[in-house]
């Protein structure tokens, strides 16, 4: 029976560390899950010779050392840019790795697998068997409340960040901002929700927030000095958001504010300034609109 074979037997139902237990058998090398923020979830516990894998599997994450080794070689770029599997080799490594994504049920990338030491693997089968245990993984944790409310509050922290223009070394954040644009077309837009005036006290924000994160499940959102912020995407410019939805808005005595396009996700802070511009005005003209678009 060959590996892919052995892995596509194993159960699902008895947790991570039983799969990753069960894939060190077949493979013979170390693995480990982290998520996206490189916080260590589960590991075989194995002795390797490689420093990378000691320092993830003793401290639980990577340090900002090794994150920028990541960026400068490419490995962040390549992962960010990947699908399913991606094989990263480098001089500077100890041993080349194979790395892949972990989904949650809603399709956000939350974690990643990765195993040490490709150098005597069969590159062909064993890069089909360790996508079949990452499919599992997945699978694995379609249920789980963490890995749900995760990717979600992931979304939101990466859009605070880049509010607050928080990264300031850009290169190593390239693959976290990179997850924001998954599932999105060329042209960006933010909008920003005036909840103030809704007739809800208790809970207003985090309300309203999962009430349009329910309506409109393909775009992101954060709660972002009083405001819903809302980041969306079309094909082209000059997309009218929200044309026909003005009853949802006006039912729930909602106003809405939305930028111009943009395409780089590192300027959401200025775009997000026309949105609250394009908000107050439309605010203060005294129509009977709920959405204003910035001009």
């Amino acid at each position: 029976m060959n590996k892919l074979s052995h892995i596509e037997i194993l159960e699902n139902g008895k947790g991570i560390q039983f799969l990753l237990d069960s894939a060190h058998k077949i493979f013979n090398r170390p693995i480990a899950v982290f998520d996206i923020n490189y916080d260590l979830k589960a590991y075989t516990d194995v002795v390797s010779d490689d420093p990378i894998w000691n320092e993830l599997v003793s401290t639980g994450t990577f340090s900002l050392k090794t994150q920028e080794f990541f960026a400068q070689e490419l490995f962040t770029e390549a992962v960010a840019n990947t699908d399913k599997l991606v094989i990263l080799k480098s001089s500077k490594l100890k041993h080349d790795r194979i790395v892949g994504y972990i989904f949650n049920k809603e399709d956000i990338k939350v974690a990643l697998i990765v195993m040490v030491g490709l150098d005597t693997l069969s590159a062909e089968e064993d890069t089909e068997a360790f996508e079949k245990l990452a499919d599992k993984i997945s699978r694995e944790i379609h249920d789980d409340e963490y890995f749900t409310a995760y990717g979600r509050a992931y979304h939101e922290s990466i859009i605070v960040k880049l509010l607050d223009q928080a990264f300031n070394i850009p290169i190593i954040y390239t693959g976290y901002v990179q997850i924001i644009l998954e599932g999105f077309e060329d042209y960006l837009y933010v909008a920003v929700v005036d909840i103030t005036q809704s007739g809800i006290q208790q809970n207003k924000s985090e309300f309203f927030k999962k009430l349009i994160e329910d309506t409109y499940p393909s775009f992101k959102f954060a709660i972002y000095s009083d405001y819903i912020v809302i980041i969306m995407s079309a094909g082209h410019k000059n997309f009218h958001f929200f044309n026909n939805d003005g009853n949802f808005f006006k039912q729930n005595n909602l106003f809405v504010g939305v930028s111009s396009s943009f395409e780089n996700p590192y300027e959401l802070r200025k775009y997000y300034g026309e949105a609250v511009a394009a908000l107050k005005n439309g605010i203060k003209s005294n129509t009977d609109q709920r959405v204003f678009f910035y001009k």
